[in-house]
C-alpha cells in the first residue's frame, strides 16, 4: 500500500512542479521569502484535526514541533540551492543524497534494515533517478570529474577560484537540504509511530508556522517579505495558484503517510519515478507551452533517460515482488 500512495504523491509533485516553473518561477526570487509562505501555510492544515482531535503532551509537542522547525530549515537551504541554479542541476544532487542519508539515519535511530533484494533494488533505484535526471552523465571521464571537484572545494592547501565559488555555495546548500530532509523524514516516521498520523502531522505543521513566524524577527529578511507582497499579488490567476497549493498540500500528506506506513530510505529512493513523470509532462506539455519546462532531449540524452526509466522499472518490480 505505502508502495502506490508514495509514487502518487510524486506523480501530483510532478505535475505541481511543472505548475510552479509556469506560475511562480519569475516571481518570488528569495528563498527566504519562498519559504516563508509555504510555512504560513502551514496553518492552513489545522482543520484537519476536526476529522481526528488529539493534543500531543508537552514531550511530543517538543518533538512535532521541532520536526515542522527542521522541515523550515530545510526549505531555506532547498530554495537557496534552486535560486542558485536550475533544477535540472539541483534535483539530482539533492534526489541522490535524501535516500542515502535517510538510510543511515534511519539505520542509526530508527534500527530498519533492508534485505538483501530491498537494498539491491534501493541501490538500483538511486542510480536510475541521477541517470534520468541529469542532463548527460560521462561516468567514464573520471579524471575530469576529479578535477572538477578540486576546483570547486579547493585543494588541500589552496583556495577556490572566485568564478567557482558559486557552484560550491551550490554544491553545498544542496547536501545541507538534503541531510535535513532525510532528518526531517526519520524524524516523522518516528513520530508517525508513536503517535496517530492526522494529528501528529498536524502539529507537525504548526512547527512549521512558528519558523516562519520566526523569520520575522530578523528585519532583513521582514523587509526582504514586506518588498515581495506587491510582486506576489501580481499573480493573474489566483484561483489557479490555491488549486497548485492545495495539490502540494495533498502530495506533502501523502508522502508523510506513504512514510508512516513503509520504510524511509525505499519510499525515498522512489524519487526517481519522479523524474519520469516529469519527462512524460515535459514531452506532452512543450509543444504547446515551451516556456513551462524545458529538457534537452537528444539522442545520447534520451536513451540516457530511458536506461534510467528501465533501472527505476525493475527497482519498482523488485519492491513490488517483495511486498
Amino acid at each position: 500500500m505505502w508502495l502506490a500512495i508514495a509514487v502518487t504523491s510524486y506523480f501530483v509533485n510532478a505535475a505541481v512542479y511543472v505548475a510552479d516553473k509556469f506560475i511562480l518561477s519569475k516571481k518570488i526570487h528569495s528563498s527566504i521569502v519562498y519559504a516563508f509562505y509555504v510555512g504560513i501555510w502551514s496553518i492552513g492544515n489545522a482543520f484537519l484535526l476536526i476529522f481526528s482531535p488529539w493534543v500531543p503532551t508537552w514531550p511530543e509537542l517538543f518533538i512535532d514541533l521541532s520536526a515542522g522547525l527542521i522541515f523550515m530549515a530545510t526549505l531555506v537551504f532547498w530554495y537557496k540551492a534552486l535560486h542558485q541554479s536550475e533544477a535540472t542541476r539541483v534535483v539530482p544532487i539533492v534526489g541522490a543524497l535524501i535516500p542515502i542519508f535517510s538510510f543511515l539515519l534511519s539505520a542509526i535511530f530508527l534500527g530498519e534494515s533492508l534485505s538483501e533484494r530491498q537494498l539491491l533494488a534501493f541501490i538500483i533505484l538511486i542510480i536510475g533517478g541521477i541517470l534520468i535526471s541529469i542532463k548527460n552523465t560521462r561516468f567514464y571521464e573520471v579524471k575530469a570529474v576529479v578535477d572538477r571537484m578540486k576546483n570547486i572545494y579547493g585543494h588541500t592547501f589552496g583556495g577556490v577560484h572566485a568564478e567557482l565559488q558559486s557552484t560550491r555555495r551550490l554544491f553545498i546548500n544542496s547536501i545541507i537540504s538534503a541531510f535535513f530532509f532525510a532528518a526531517y523524514y526519520v524524524l516523522i516516521k518516528y513520530i508517525y509511530t508513536t503517535q496517530p498520523f492526522i494529528g501528529s502531522f498536524v502539529w507537525s505543521r504548526f512547527g512549521s508556522f512558528i519558523g516562519a513566524m520566526l523569520i520575522l524577527t530578523v528585519p532583513a529578511w521582514r523587509r526582504l517579505i514586506s518588498g515581495s507582497k506587491k510582486q506576489t499579488a501580481k499573480t493573474n490567476n489566483v484561483i489557479f495558484f490555491l488549486f497548485v497549493r492545495a495539490l502540494a498540500a495533498g502530495a506533502f500528506i501523502l508522502l508523510n503517510y506513504a512514510i508512516s506506513l513503509g520504510n524511509v530510505a525505499l519510499i525515498n529512493s522512489l524519487q526517481g519515478v519522479q523524474y519520469i513523470f516529469l519527462i512524460v509532462i515535459v514531452l506532452f506539455l512543450s509543444s504547446k507551452f515551451p516556456k513551462i519546462l524545458k529538457e534537452e532531449l537528444g539522442g545520447g540524452v534520451l536513451m540516457q533517460k530511458i536506461i534510467g526509466a528501465f533501472l527505476i522499472s525493475l527497482g519498482l518490480y523488485m519492491l513490488i515482488v517483495v511486498i
